[in-house]
C-alpha cells in the first residue's frame, strides 16, 4: 500500500488590479491572472470583482455576487473555470 501526500498550496492574500487578480501564496510567491480568462469573472463590474474572499483556510476563492470559487491549485495547474 502507498501513501500519497500532496502538499496543500494555500494562499495568504488575494486582490485585484486592474482587472487582474492577485493573490499571494503562504510562501510568499504571488501569482496573477486576467480576469477576461474566466467566463463569470469577465462579465463582472469592477466592484463584483474586488468582492472576492479567501475560502477553506486559504486553499480557494470565492465571489458570492458572482457564484463563482475557484482553487488555489486550479489556478496553479491553469484551469480557471469555465
Amino acid at each position: 500500500m502507498y501513501l500519497v501526500y500532496e502538499k496543500t498550496i494555500k494562499a495568504q492574500k488575494v486582490w485585484v488590479e486592474n482587472e487582474w487578480i492577485c493573490i499571494r501564496l503562504e510562501d510568499d510567491r504571488e501569482i496573477r491572472f486576467p480576469a477576461a480568462k474566466n467566463r463569470r469573472l469577465a462579465k463582472a463590474t469592477p466592484e463584483q470583482l474586488a468582492n472576492v474572499e479567501l475560502i477553506c483556510d486559504g486553499t480557494g476563492l470565492h465571489w458570492e455576487a458572482l457564484d463563482e470559487d475557484l482553487s488555489v491549485i486550479g489556478i496553479l495547474e491553469g484551469r480557471l473555470g469555465n
